[in-house]
């Protein structure tokens, strides 16, 4: 039998965190994302922005050890815009925020990647 039904490919994006108040704190004030409201128990969500994946930290699932996992995330690649990226990077870098990669021009206009609390390591690029 043939399906009929597509997917669209990711329209939302979490990352399992170890505390999520100091993470969705970091992801609101220091990389500038807009937190909505209340999003049940287990995670915060972030604003999408038009056209974008939305985006939350949340609790890990059950049976999820954070502590025992490497490096989270790697080997995927989550890419934030930001009209600003210069500006994201100057107040990470003043935060003492690990980047592991300076801020450069590219494809995608300037980008840089960061290391977020966790581990996770994330780019921020400044083309729409």
């Amino acid at each position: 039998m043939t399906s009929t039904t597509t997917t669209s490919g990711p329209d939302f994006v979490s990352f399992q965190v170890r505390d999520r108040a100091a993470s969705a704190r970091f992801y609101e004030e220091s990389v500038g994302l807009t937190r909505l409201p209340d999003a049940g128990p287990a995670a915060t969500v972030f604003s999408s922005g038009p056209g974008g994946a939305a985006f939350a930290v949340r609790d890990p699932f059950p049976g999820t050890d954070l502590d025992a996992v490497p490096a989270p995330g790697a080997g995927i690649g989550v890419w934030f815009h930001s009209a600003d990226a210069a500006g994201v990077h100057a107040r990470l870098a003043a935060q003492g925020v690990p980047i592991v990669q300076e801020p450069f021009e590219g494809p995608f206009g300037l980008q840089f990647s960061f290391r977020d609390p966790d581990g996770y390591v994330v780019t921020i690029h400044s083309r729409v």
